[in-house]
């Protein structure tokens, strides 16, 4: 496995490497001028071209896009990912103070995505063709139909606005900011967030066991007197399992997705309101960062993925 590993770490650096460049330049030829949002328009009509050269020259944008990535090649194999152009601060640093909150937010929603799409997913396959099945099918298929920013304004609206018993903005209130504050104000775009993930998951965990429910083993076990909870709980619905690793590994990135919609709605001090305002800003050096922050937790997650099915499935061998 270890060979493996190390020949997929290989793989994944060429693809990163791949993928940075494309990055690069589609910022760079996206339309939009980061210099000219710089200028005062007043400015524009005393001398503001003379700066806008100046300022070019002095952020390498006067050169040629090859001649740019280069640089920041050179920059990021030294840890070095450039400066904000808005926030003067290095990208590095930018991006740093964003992760933790993203983390927060994708972490609680993922675990309670988790339980609940276990739970309604054994549900519905023990009772197949009936209402509960019926129930959680409705269910997951709203959560992958609705989009997350109409969820989060309709949850604004009934928890803050009509009911006033959660937050609608913001991860700590202004001259608050105790754990219990905290917990508060994730517990809305966290059980949003959590509802869109569990809709693919109870699908996958269903449509699991109702496969393993079927197979020989479970009716030899049964034929010899085990309880069928012991055969579900402790057999069936572990093998049933095994593909939700893939799953959710892959589930990750599209959560960041959901998560960037989630943290616009809510106000969310993350990785996804930052994108968007650099985004809005023009601020090259944060959104290739981002981006390729991405791109790094994509080839990841399906390592990770790959490794681990692996490791709970004997059958399965990695050369």
């Amino acid at each position: 496995m270890a060979a493996y590993v190390i020949r997929r770490l290989l793989v994944n650096a060429f693809v990163f490497l791949l993928i940075s460049v494309g990055i690069f330049v589609l910022v760079r030829v996206a339309p939009g001028d980061p210099v000219r949002m710089m200028v005062d328009p007043e400015q524009m009509r005393g001398g503001g071209q003379a700066f806008i050269e100046a300022k070019r020259h002095e952020l390498g944008l006067d050169r040629s896009i090859v001649v740019q990535y280069g640089n920041w090649l050179s920059g990021a194999l030294h840890g070095d990912f450039g400066y904000s152009y808005v926030g003067h601060r290095p990208v590095s640093a930018v991006l740093g103070e964003r992760v933790g909150p993203t983390l927060q937010l994708m972490g609680a929603a993922l675990a309670v995505a988790l339980v609940v799409s276990v739970a309604l997913g054994l549900a519905a396959a023990v009772r197949r063709n009936t209402s509960v099945d019926y129930g959680a099918t409705v269910l997951g298929l709203a959560a992958v139909s609705v989009p997350p920013f109409f969820l989060g304004i309709v949850g604004i609206y009934l928890f803050s606005l009509k009911w006033g018993v959660l937050p609608s903005a913001g991860m700590t209130t202004p001259g608050g900011g105790g754990p219990a504050d905290q917990l508060r104000h994730l517990v809305l775009p966290g059980l949003i967030l959590a509802f869109v993930t569990a809709g693919p998951f109870t699908r996958y965990v269903r449509g699991g066991l109702v496969d393993e429910l079927g197979a020989d083993y479970v009716r030899t076990a049964e034929a010899k007197g085990a309880s069928r909870a012991r055969v579900v709980l402790r057999h069936a619905l572990r093998n049933s399992l095994i593909p939700l690793i893939t799953v959710v590994m892959y589930q990750i990135p599209q959560m960041l997705a959901g998560a960037v919609v989630i943290e616009q709605v809510f106000a969310w001090p993350g990785m996804g309101q930052l994108a968007v305002s650099s985004i809005g800003q023009h601020d090259y050096p944060v959104i290739v960062g981002f981006a390729l922050y991405v791109a790094v937790l994509v080839l990841l997650c399906n390592l990770i993925a790959d490794v681990l099915y692996a490791v709970v499935d004997p059958r399965v061998s990695l050369r």
